[in-house]
């Protein structure tokens, strides 16, 4: 409910205490959310957004930090809520881009980003660990924590003291009374609370979810009861940033007596950080790489994998698809699947489970009567919790997509916050505070999204543009070779892909060369000599007519002209 009667046009008084998203709302993920006043800002996260397979041949989408790049100067520090990718993946990219005089993370995260950087290795970068009772002041601002939980250890909320009272960031968050890790600091919300929250921007994810979150706890029970009844090979796929998941199936294989073989880049990575920091513990020795699943009993293994998603080139997809080199299905196999769909994965997923199905194994996936997996995030009585405990004076819902951010303010309306108090925002926009109140500016922070390949490099936005036009509507090549008389050196060459079957595509590129070499012979005429670009744009329109007209297809349409000095 963005407060229209507010939002007015104008200039943005310095002495203003702002607040915009470059990233995380209107989608799960790309977290970024900055504030700024006088000459100071303060940055929150750098998460990165894994592209959907309709963004052709992009891997990852980040933020816009032009107008960080604009205003460098202002930058204090980066703080970041805890170490999941949709909150620290787009460091390195930031750090190449933007001045950023410090990184403050906790525990976790800081093994994870310092992991990370190894790859960019030539970007200097100042990585500071803070603890929950750290506090950092600024001109403008005092910032401190509070512990949450989350499904990674080590994830905060983040407080910002201003002159007009707290700004606070809940980060990723869950109500968990019987947690893995330490306990939420609900002293410390419920301080913030009496202390005066001006401005409450919390998570959103869980929005459509009414029930209350089970505990990590539940799941470990689950998991243990399962290993116990279970005779023969195990395979497990989880995500690999949730570490608290990871220990316990860890834990229940162990219990069980069974050896842990790990499989995935990711998962290994993970085990190794949270090992060497004392997140996750195991005997020498039961945790092995995947050179020893050849060595071990086959009835006394897990097998813990990425691939929970249906990822093409991840383990488990392998497994299903019969093409990894290691893992072969036996047909006393049983796969679980300890994690839930991300929106959009459902197809991939279910693609996944009925090849394994068929392969002869026991799948087994998370629902009411298995509890093999639970949510890292809130649902809709924890957020009513959350803000009863902070009471803000203005609310704005964060991470999240429109719909999970609309109901995250209509849930705040309901327990007793004004409805013109609430800001569901865009990415961009500016909500500002001072001594009258709250306004949203018409005018907006440059904050498009930016598309990133497997090279780890930028992708222009036209070109993904043309990457959908072609898979949806299909390419038309033709190519002309004309003297510089304008005399047409042999019949127009024309070659179509994706738009056409193979019985009609041969009659209709005959039909688009000859209406092709119609529309050359007038564009000839209208120049003296050969005017290359006014006859490519005559070709595009005037072929983009016409098989419109045949197939109600609008292909990319390439004309190609070669000029040669032939009379």
């Amino acid at each position: 409910m963005k407060n229209n009667t507010t939002s007015k046009k104008g200039n943005q008084p310095n002495n203003d205490i702002k607040i915009y998203s470059l990233g995380g709302l209107g989608v799960v993920g790309m977290n970024m959310y900055v504030v700024e006043c006088d000459d100071e800002i303060v940055i929150m996260d750098a998460g990165i957004l894994f592209a959907d397979d309709d963004i052709y041949g992009v891997n990852y989408i980040i933020p816009d930090f032009s107008y960080l790049k604009q205003n460098q100067k202002k930058i204090v520090a980066l703080f970041i809520t805890h170490g999941h990718e949709d909150h620290i993946g787009a460091i390195p990219f930031l750090l190449k881009q933007v001045n950023i005089p410090i990184i403050y993370a906790s525990g976790l995260a800081v093994g994870i980003i310092k992991n990370k950087m190894l790859e960019y290795n030539t970007i200097n970068y100042n990585l500071k660990e803070y603890i929950e009772n750290s506090i950092y002041k600024y001109k403008n601002f005092e910032i401190s924590f509070f512990r949450t939980n989350h499904s990674i250890p080590d994830s905060f909320g983040i407080a910002i003291k201003t002159r007009l009272g707290y700004i606070v960031n809940t980060g990723d968050f869950k109500f968990d009374f019987t947690p893995i890790g330490e306990k939420s600091n609900y002293y410390r919300m419920t301080s913030l609370g009496n202390e005066g929250v001006l401005c409450l921007m919390a998570d959103s994810t869980n929005a459509d979810i009414a029930q209350f979150s089970s505990s990590e706890s539940k799941v470990g029970v689950t998991l243990m009861n399962l290993f116990s009844q279970i005779t023969g090979r195990i395979i497990v796929a989880a995500f690999a940033s949730n570490v608290y998941r990871v220990q316990q199936i860890i834990q229940a294989s162990i219990a069980s007596g069974r050896k842990v073989v790990v499989f995935g880049h990711s998962m290994e990575k993970t085990i190794e950080i949270a090992s060497k920091l004392k997140y996750i513990n195991y005997p020498k020795g039961w945790v092995l790489n995947s050179r020893e699943l050849k060595k071990q009993n086959t009835n006394f293994i897990t097998i813990l994998c990425t691939g929970s998603q249906g990822e093409p080139m991840a383990a488990l997809s392998r497994i299903a698809n019969g093409t990894h080199k290691q893992i072969k299905l036996l047909p006393n196999d049983t796969v679980i699947y300890s994690s839930k769909a991300i929106p959009g994965n459902e197809l991939f997923i279910h693609r996944n489970i009925n090849k394994l199905v068929m392969a002869g194994a026991h799948v087994i996936e998370n629902s009411p009567l298995t509890d093999t997996h639970t949510t890292g995030h809130a649902s809709q009585n924890e957020m009513r919790m959350m803000l009863s405990l902070m009471q803000p004076k203005y609310f704005m819902p964060v991470h999240g997509e429109s719909l999970m951010l609309k109901k995250h303010a209509k849930i705040a309306t309901e327990i007793g916050i004004k409805k013109e108090n609430c800001f569901v925002l865009d990415v961009g926009d500016v909500l500002s505070f001072n001594e009258k109140g709250a306004k949203v500016y018409k005018k907006k922070i440059p904050a498009s999204e930016v598309y990133i390949d497997s090279s780890l490099s930028d992708v222009d936005s036209n070109i993904i543009k043309e990457r959908k036009h072609m898979a949806d509507e299909g390419l038309l090549t033709i190519t002309f070779t004309l003297t510089k008389n304008k005399r047409l050196i042999g019949n127009a060459i024309v070659k179509s892909s994706g738009f056409t079957n193979s019985e009609t595509s041969k009659s209709l590129e005959n039909s688009i060369g000859q209406k092709a070499n119609d529309i050359l012979y007038n564009s000839l005429k209208k120049y003296k000599n050969i005017n290359v670009k006014f006859i490519e744009k005559n070709i595009i329109m005037g072929l983009g007519q016409f098989i419109y007209q045949k197939i109600e297809r609008r292909p990319l349409i390439v004309p190609i002209i070669n000029v040669i000095n032939k009379n």
